[in-house]
């Protein structure tokens, strides 16, 4: 008689502390209280089990430890007593301050900060090999400059490539008088440089698609939002999609695209797309470069937010000022207030709606608002007209053209090199017009000049 192979375990969860900081005069978002609560989410989302926290208001960052030398004291002796194996911090630290807390707790305690923790979190839920190059990215350049002699620390956590940030270490030859630590070094440069020419290549293979896009008159809406706002659930309401969905931050990273029919017979294409988070790395911001180009790119942005959330109005301003440093500032904004289904009150709904733009209160869950949103959205696509001056090169004939088309003229000048174009333009096409646009002051730069 054979024994059954027993039922794989699943590994204990990682102890964890964690560690905020209020700096005087520098306002956040978030308060400290909550900033840490969102902390102990992501914690939470990544694999780890929160033991405690310890919170400390500052002038500035110590320059050696982040914290003060006492409250690095008190750390240590936390750590040792709730036996925890990880200590995250809310801000990022510099490869400094990692270098200077390490040997004071200890080499069964690891660093991170909340940047790492965000990227471990996308390693995990990476599932396309787009997905996978851009967080392997995002690793490396992070890792780089806080790279040491312990080239395992980073093959350790470095870990979200399926496994090639840990396999490189080993490639290469130290040359005359070489350390391990440059050889080690010009590997992760060589492999940053090899990751950017691969999604450089998945960038150009999205823009001919967008420019298929376009071709159709197709206007693309993408999806945006904090983490967790429901994202996700809507697209899979409005399509009938299968988008994995989870009440979890980051529950999904890649885009999805689906083809949405809007009232009287207009067709769009909704793109679901990775969710912000205050405080989002740079080095995420630069890696996921040819995702967020697809909200860019599009004709409108729908801006889902949890309006159950306590913090609604601070997510719904990160999101606002990411859009700002993304480039996708200008695009026209309909504002979804998802989650209505979880007040207890129905008429604050009603009265939320006021200090939002462009804004429909939905529940995404039930389908409650949706025909609305969905009659608001095709507003802004197709009767919302936008003022805008162009100078456009006549190179550009498809442009000219498509003013001309869909557009309401107000004047049109030919002058060397290009045309002048002012009117108006639905919604949805003004992105397209964007890189020409100019302002009254510079529709005539030589003349400028001479004067």
């Amino acid at each position: 008689m054979t024994k059954k192979n027993p039922k794989p375990t699943t590994p204990p969860r990682e102890r964890a502390f964690l560690v905020g900081v209020e700096i005087y005069q520098q306002e956040g978002l978030l308060s400290l209280e909550d900033s840490l609560n969102e902390l102990a989410l992501l914690a939470d989302t990544a694999g780890l089990d929160v033991v405690g926290e310890l919170t400390q208001r500052l002038n500035r960052p110590n320059a050696k430890t982040f914290i003060g030398s006492g409250k690095v004291a008190e750390l240590k002796a936390l750590a040792e007593e709730t036996l925890a194996q990880v200590v995250v911090f809310d801000d990022e630290l510099s490869p400094r301050h990692q270098r200077e807390l390490e040997p004071i707790l200890g080499q069964n305690v690891r660093i991170l900060d909340r940047t790492a923790l965000i990227l471990d979190i996308f390693a995990q839920h990476a599932n396309t090999s787009e997905g996978m190059l851009q967080v392997e990215l995002a690793q490396y350049e992070y890792f780089l400059p806080r790279l040491t002699r312990a080239w395992t620390h980073l093959a350790r956590q470095a870990g979200g490539g399926g496994g090639r940030a840990g396999s490189v270490g080993g490639v290469g030859l130290r040359g005359p008088g070489e350390t391990q630590l440059e050889v080690d070094r010009r590997v992760v440069r060589k492999r940053i440089a090899h990751l950017k020419a691969e999604l450089e290549k998945v960038r150009s293979h999205r823009m001919r698609h967008r420019n298929k896009r376009k071709k159709a008159r197709l206007p693309v809406v993408a999806l945006v939002g904090y983490t967790n706002a429901g994202k996700s659930t809507l697209l899979n309401r409005l399509t009938e999609a299968d988008v994995y969905v989870a009440d979890r931050l980051f529950a999904t990273l890649d885009p999805t695209t689906r083809r949405v029919e809007l009232p009287g017979g207009y067709l769009s294409l909704f793109t679901d797309t990775v969710g912000f988070i205050q405080k989002l790395p740079t080095t995420l911001v630069a890696a996921f470069r040819a995702t967020l180009e697809e909200i860019a790119e599009a004709d409108l942005l729908l801006h889902v937010v949890d309006i159950s959330h306590p913090n609604a109005l601070n997510h719904f301003q990160a999101v606002q000022q990411t859009l700002g440093e993304i480039g996708a500032g200008h695009i026209p904004v309909v504002t979804a207030l998802n989650k209505v289904d979880q007040l207890s009150d129905p008429e604050t709904a009603r009265q939320i709606v006021k200090d939002y733009p462009q804004s429909v209160a939905i529940s995404a869950r039930n389908g409650t608002g949706v025909p609305d949103l969905l009659q608001l959205t095709q507003q802004a696509l197709y009767e919302t007209y936008t003022p805008i001056l162009v100078r456009l090169p006549y190179q550009q004939g498809q442009l000219i053209s498509l003013f001309h088309e869909a557009g309401q003229i107000e004047r049109v000048e030919h002058k060397r090199g290009g045309v002048v174009m002012q009117g108006r333009l639905p919604g949805r096409l003004v992105a397209q017009f964007v890189e020409w646009q100019i302002s009254p002051d510079d529709e005539n730069p030589k003349e400028k000049e001479t004067a």
